[in-house]
Formats: C-alpha cells, structure tokens, sequence
C-alpha cells in the first residue's frame, strides 16, 4: 500500500525524488537571484562585462520569480521549463562575453560550464515532470462544426437584404478616383 504525502499530492505526481529537485531547483533560483541583484557590478566585473550590470540584475529578477513560482505552484513542470529557457538565455548572454579582448575569458568559461550543469538538471527535472504529470483533458473535436447556428443552407443568401450602416460607408472624398464622384456644389461667394 503505498502512502499519499501532502507533498506529492500538492505536486500532482507520485515521484517525490523529483519533487525534491524541482523544491531544490527553486530554492537555488532564489538564491541565484538574490546574488545577481545584489552584487551585479561584482559579477559584471569578475565576467568581464560591465556596463552589463542592469541585465545582470534583470535576470536575477528572472530567477527569483521563477524560483517562487516552483515553490509556489502545485504542478512546478511549466516552472522548471521556464528555467530551461532562462539558462538557454544566460549561455547566450555568456557567449557575447567570449571575446578574444576579454580578460575574464576563464571566467566566462566557468561560468558558462556552471550553467550548462544545471541546465543539465533543468532539462532532466523538467522532462521527468512532464512525463508524470497529469495530461489535460483530451483536445476537443469540432472538426464538424461550422460556425453557422442556423446550418449553411439557411445562412446562403440571409445578408441579401442587409444595407451598411452610413457610418461604416466610405466618405466621398476617401472614395477611390476610379468611382464616379457625386457632384461637387458650388461654393456660396461671399
């Protein structure tokens, strides 16, 4: 007989094992974030990319409220694919600092293998979450609908009789010149 903890049935699957490193991942987001909003001009510097250092803070806001939204939600999946596109972003804004004229190349190269580890776990949490998850209802079939309330027969014809409201016409003097233009009245002279 197996056992339901508040934790899995929070979650909405049975693998607590991945449950744990989703909360893991969360918690490490957090903390990640704090770190680029707090010090962004010490990572930007330690990098070799200054002047960087409001994106570097941007993405610390990134991930603090990825990592809440892990903690937060019952099902973390869509959180966790989240954080895959976040490291997917920070590798590329890593690459731009790959320059030949950059000192702190080793460093990028370390930060960039860092992120590629985690992505790593990312990209396995996120695929185990999605394969346990529990599917949404089945797609709906409307293949034999038509949008008609009345059936095709009846609606064939039915806009015979309707007139455009004159605030729907085109103005006269928007017509295109191709159209007969109404006669023009003469000015009253003064």
């Amino acid at each position: 007989m197996r056992y339901e903890t508040e934790r899995t049935r929070r979650r909405g699957h049975a693998d607590t094992a991945t449950d744990t490193l989703a909360r893991g991942l969360g918690i490490f987001s957090i903390a990640l974030g704090i770190a680029e909003v707090v010090a962004p001009r010490a990572l930007a510097r330690a990098l070799g990319m200054r002047g960087q250092e409001g994106l570097i803070a941007g993405y610390g806001v990134r991930e603090i409220a990825t990592g809440i939204g892990i903690l937060a939600s019952k099902d973390p999946t869509p959180w966790i694919w989240g954080r895959v596109a976040g490291d997917g972003l920070d590798l590329a804004t890593l690459a731009t600092a790959l320059e030949s004229n950059n000192p702190k190349r080793g460093n990028v190269g370390i930060a960039m293998a860092a992120v590629a580890g985690v992505t790593a776990l990312d990209v396995y949490c996120a695929q185990t979450l999605s394969s346990e998850s529990p599917h949404p209802l089945p797609m709906q079939d409307y293949s034999d609908r038509t949008g008609y309330p009345r059936g095709i027969g009846q609606s064939r014809g039915a806009a015979k009789d309707f007139e455009v409201p004159r605030d729907f016409r085109t103005p006269e003097a928007m017509r295109p010149y191709t159209q007969p233009q109404a006669p023009q009245r003469p000015m009253p002279s003064m």
